[in-house]
Formats: structure tokens, C-alpha cells, sequence
């Protein structure tokens, strides 16, 4: 499992999306591994300060995240709903939408304005 964490500035609390290594390698592939390059910046994390590799979630940038997880639940909303049919069984369903629910998590963690950081490794 992968993590793609979030992080404001001021050291409020955190958030991560844990992804498998399959969708991590999807995302690595899309243009979400070249948004933004990372740096090395220190932040005030769980009552310490740290140093991260981090991505700087600035509104252009945040943008271009905006829009590629948007472009995949919209890809994803029809495969999920063609592949799944009428009437799928639990476990078909849970692993049918499991990358649209990533990516829903991954665009509000984007959206959420209290989030400056974005650390994808």
C-alpha cells in the first residue's frame, strides 16, 4: 500500500489516502506524477518540526490535480457502471469502485483549502 498525504502549513492535522500499488502505478503513469515539482520543505507536524518532500499545493497546481481526478471518476464512473451491471454482489462492488473512491478521496483532500501540501511517495 501507498500513501498520498496532505499537509497544511500551520500544523493542523493531516490526511492520507492509502492507494495499492496498482493504482498508485496508474496514477504514477498519468500526468499526476509530472504536477508540480517536489521540494524539500519543513513543517510543523504532530507537535514536531519536519522535513518532506512535498508539493506545494498553490492554485494552479492545485487545479491540474483538480482536473485529472475529476478526468478519472468521470473514466472510471463508466467502467465501473458498465462492468458492474444491475446487480452486483458485495465483493464485485467493492472491488468495482475502488479506484473511483480513491479518486473522490484524493479530489476533496485537493479541494480542502486548509491543505498546502501534497506528498505522493
Amino acid at each position: 500500500m501507498f500513501d498520498i498525504s496532505f499537509y497544511s502549513a500551520n500544523g493542523e492535522p493531516s490526511d492520507s489516502v492509502r492507494i495499492t500499488a496498482t493504482t498508485y502505478e496508474w496514477l504514477a503513469k498519468s500526468a499526476f506524477s509530472k504536477i508540480g515539482g517536489a521540494s524539500i520543505d519543513e513543517i510543523h507536524l504532530d507537535e514536531e518540526n519536519v522535513i518532506l518532500p512535498l508539493v506545494e499545493l498553490n492554485q494552479e497546481i492545485r487545479q491540474e490535480f483538480k482536473k485529472i481526478f475529476s478526468e478519472a471518476i468521470i473514466s472510471e464512473s463508466d467502467v465501473v457502471l458498465t462492468k458492474l451491471g444491475d446487480s452486483p454482489s458485495k465483493e464485485e462492488y467493492q472491488s468495482g469502485t475502488y479506484r473511483l473512491r480513491k479518486m473522490l478521496e484524493l479530489l476533496k483532500c485537493v479541494e480542502n483549502e486548509n491543505y498546502q501540501y501534497l506528498q505522493r511517495i
